[in-house]
């Protein structure tokens, strides 16, 4: 049995759906597959595709609680983005007022990356992949 066959999807909580919504649709660039109202546990399920097929699941509850530590405690750290020109992905976020960490390069592959952050602060990396 092989579990090597990718990632179907990644499922985010976020605190503020619309602003969620807005973030990976309008700014990331994510497509919308469908958008689900959950009215008995006063909810939505948004799913979108990205590029590569992959997809990411935005769920919205009420009163969510809050990340309890940043990146360095258990569970998931980050979510890497594959991107092919950092600096263009870097000036599109920054025209959207949203920051990104300085660009650092990976020892070991010599690839260039940063971080930025969701609006719930979730933190997110694009990776620049090679030719």
């Amino acid at each position: 049995m092989s579990f090597s066959q990718g990632f179907h999807h990644v499922a985010i909580i976020c605190s503020d759906y619309s602003r969620s919504k807005h973030f990976y649709t309008e700014i990331l660039g994510f497509e919308v597959i469908r958008e689900t109202h959950r009215a008995q546990r006063q909810s939505y399920k948004l799913d979108l595709r990205l590029a590569n097929g992959s997809q990411l699941e935005l769920f919205s509850f009420p009163h969510p609680p809050n990340r309890l530590t940043r990146p360095e405690a258990c569970g998931l750290r980050h979510l890497a983005l594959a991107v092919a020109n950092l600096d263009a992905a870097i000036q599109h976020l920054q025209a959207h007022n949203i920051p990104t960490e300085p660009i650092r390069h990976d020892e070991l592959t010599g690839q260039r990356f940063t971080f930025f952050q969701d609006p719930d602060q979730l933190p997110l990396e694009l990776y620049e992949i090679g030719d």
